[in-house]
């Protein structure tokens, strides 16, 4: 008589949310009081290992429980999957859960159901990456290209990426990829800063910062800019003092502006030698980022933190109309999706710069960069994942910064993992800080 299949018995759920608005930490030109969240889900089983899939989608505060909502809609998709078949082949659970069909409607493969079905898919690949006892970006990093091919959905983007094309990408990847490794494991990945930048800083705080990052090794700095010009021509005026003419500075609108305002206000912040504007429009206008990149080079421009999924980047691809590509681990579906995206991005000879920007972002997408320097672009050059010092304490297997650069993570799993005494004091809105929280206010309005 075969033994039981050991299986997923549940799929647990937290609003978590840090007061990062109190310190203006994360404030920008259009989120300018962001409370760093996360919509925290952990998929329990019945193995015998007790290993558990830890997975998140980030927002910045009210509405986190919306999202929480639609993690929780996913459940029954979850509970009772077979544990070996379901880590063998993430695609099969990625594929049922796009394809939902009452609840692709409130789609499709976009918005607050496609960000959770994000955060069930990559925490099933960190209990596949703990069940596998590796770091996430290792497995991926040594699968069979073919496996890898397998677990990517071609729909909608065939016109641009076949899935031959992505085999033949991968087993090139393959070539001195060992080489690679050692180098990744030695000097590990570069990173950048967005920590001096945030727009709520005093200049005093800014140039502190901006020197620090470069005494800690980074080439790169980022600066949020967009709410008022001469505020901007200042601030960069500033960040350059600081940091020199050998540092990269970017600069980074988040949306704010519309296409001919975006070419006017690049162009007034030229002369600090810009390295990219960073979502200087709408992230679903392909045609005005086209326009843009066009009208203000050798400025590169860099998008896609909110790009919504694979299609919209493969417009982006085929439009010309970004220099740098950046993926999010938590806003698409899951690493199932953003395979493909990186995918694409090497078909198009794109360098890929993701976004880190919030409350365990470096933690996820750390793992995602690395494959791709592994195993299929074959590079660092050009290439740069974002760094915010904030809130890693909260993780069991936090980054490691050395000289600027990403420690290759060692610890099993995605990095996902949150302490159980932060899941118990920053719990939306009971946990042990919110409420003492409004017991305090509430003293005051006494």
């Amino acid at each position: 008589m075969s033994p039981t299949p050991r299986r997923v018995t549940a799929v647990d759920t937290y609003d978590i949310r840090f007061p990062t608005s109190r310190e203006l930490d994360g404030s920008d030109a259009m989120n300018p009081d962001p409370d760093y969240s996360a919509a925290y889900v952990v998929l329990r089983t019945d193995a015998e290992d007790g290993h558990e899939g830890h997975g998140f989608t980030f927002t910045i505060g009210r509405g986190n429980d919306v999202q929480v909502a639609a993690v929780q809609a996913l459940r029954a998709h979850v509970v009772g999957r077979p544990l070996d078949a379901l880590c063998a082949d993430p695609g099969t659970l990625h594929r049922d859960l796009i394809g939902d069909s009452q609840l692709r409607w409130l789609g499709p493969e976009k918005g607050v159901m496609h960000m959770a079905i994000g955060a069930v898919v990559n925490a099933v690949w960190d209990l596949a990456a703990k069940r596998a006892a590796t770091p996430l970006w290792k497995l991926l990093a040594d699968a069979d290209p073919a496996w890898l091919v397998s677990q990517v959905d071609f729909r909608y983007i065939a016109d641009a990426l076949t899935p031959e094309d992505a085999l033949a990408l991968l087993r090139a990847g393959r070539d001195g990829a060992a080489a690679r490794e050692a180098r990744l494991r030695a000097h590990g990945y570069p990173g950048y800063t967005t920590s001096p930048g945030w727009l709520g800083y005093s200049d005093e705080k800014l140039t502190r910062l901006a020197r620090q990052a470069v005494a800690d090794g980074f080439t790169q700095i980022k600066l949020k800019v967009g709410a008022d010009l001469a505020d901007d021509l200042r601030r960069c005026r500033v960040a350059r003092a600081a940091i020199g003419p050998g540092i990269r500075l970017a600069i980074d609108a988040n949306q704010r502006w519309n296409r001919d305002e975006a070419v006017r206000w690049t162009r007034a912040l030229a002369e600090f030698d810009p390295y990219w504007v960073e979502e200087p429009t709408s992230p679903d206008d392909v045609l005005a980022h086209a326009a843009i990149r066009d009208a203000v080079a050798p400025v590169k421009v860099a998008t896609g933190e909110h790009v919504q999924n694979r299609i919209v980047f493969k417009q982006l691809l085929q439009a010309g109309a970004v220099d740098v590509l950046q993926i999010d681990a938590a806003r698409v579906g899951g690493v199932n999706e953003n395979l493909a995206i990186l995918l694409l991005a090497a078909r198009f000879g794109v360098p890929v710069c993701p976004h880190a920007g919030g409350v365990g972002l470096c933690e996820l997408v750390q793992h995602l960069s690395m494959f791709d320097y592994v195993a299929l672009s074959g590079t660092t050059e050009d290439r740069v994942i974002e760094y915010v010092d904030h809130l890693h304490e909260h993780f069991t297997d936090p980054v490691r910064m050395r000289a600027g650069h990403y420690a290759a993570p060692t610890a099993p799993g995605f990095s996902a993992t949150m302490r159980a005494e932060s899941i118990a004091r920053f719990t939306y809105p009971d946990g042990a800080f919110w409420a003492a929280d409004r017991a305090q206010r509430k003293g005051a309005a006494a």
